[in-house]
């Protein structure tokens, strides 16, 4: 069996930059078993995979070791992939994927993905979190990830933690966040070891939490973040009360074909 595979650059303007995402199209679904095989082969923090149903799209996405309900780049990246090299000409994408319905418009040059708002609310800090963080937080939170809350971006880019500690925990991951400069409303980092992942460089679905907290305590509606990862990363979020936009745009590195075993 072949398929053909892109890797591109989400929430990029450049190669080399923003967050890697594999993404495959396929005429139907195989079994898990070959998707997981193949994002483990890849080791990038998601791969994609989509086929066509109807007018929309189902959607899945990959780390090298699990499959996710929710992933901003590679979406990011799926869309950018069906626009610039498969002839889509809709201003407007669907995917059914495990988080719902997503919706992906384009805007000039940029894609903006319309998914749930995922709100946090105040937890106590395991232990094991905060050895490994090793910083007095601001406040903890928690909705699907673990979220820290530092007094500073110069905290967050000091940041070095313990990731045998942060994969004991029992969320999918711990963002950790602060206030930013100007434009820049508030910065990021995201850790997912029990994920395989152990920094992810830029993480839109981290800004589905991110957004609404923000949100309430800068008292804006529109924000932008910036993921302080070593390839960085900046998110443009447009915040509701239940559902965030996240804007972004994206590069193609490569273009390839991937063979595997016939089923």
């Amino acid at each position: 069996m072949q398929y053909t595979q892109f890797q591109v650059d989400a929430f990029a303007e450049r190669v080399f930059a923003g967050n890697p995402a594999a993404v495959v199209p396929m005429p139907d679904w195989p079994n898990d078993a070959l998707l997981q095989a193949i994002a483990h082969e890849n080791q990038l923090s998601e791969t994609a995979f989509f086929v066509p149903e109807g007018d929309d799209y189902g959607l899945r996405w990959f780390t090298p070791t699990h499959e996710v309900d929710l992933c901003g780049h590679a979406t990011l990246a799926t869309a950018h992939v069906l626009f610039t090299h498969l002839g889509c000409t809709s201003q407007r994408l669907r995917f059914r994927t495990r988080s719902g319905v997503l919706h992906v418009q384009r805007e000039q040059e940029r894609l903006w993905m319309d998914f749930p708002a995922q709100p946090a609310t105040p937890a106590v800090a395991p232990v094991a979190l905060l050895q490994a963080i090793g910083q007095e937080p601001h406040a903890v939170l928690a909705a699907s990830d673990w979220m820290v809350v530092l007094d500073n971006a110069a905290a967050v880019d000091a940041l070095s933690p313990d990731l045998s500690l942060l994969q004991q925990l029992d969320l999918r991951g711990v963002i950790v966040t602060a206030p930013g400069e100007a434009p820049v409303d508030f910065v990021s980092r995201f850790f997912a070891p029990r994920y395989g992942i152990a920094e992810d460089p830029v993480t839109g679905s981290a800004h589905c939490t991110l957004g609404p907290y923000w949100r309430e305590r800068l008292g804006k509606d529109k924000l932008l973040g910036e993921q302080r990862s070593q390839r960085g990363g900046r998110v443009q979020c447009r915040v509701g009360d239940t559902r965030v936009q996240l804007g972004g745009t994206a590069v193609t590195f490569l273009e390839g074909t991937i063979y595997v075993p016939d089923p």
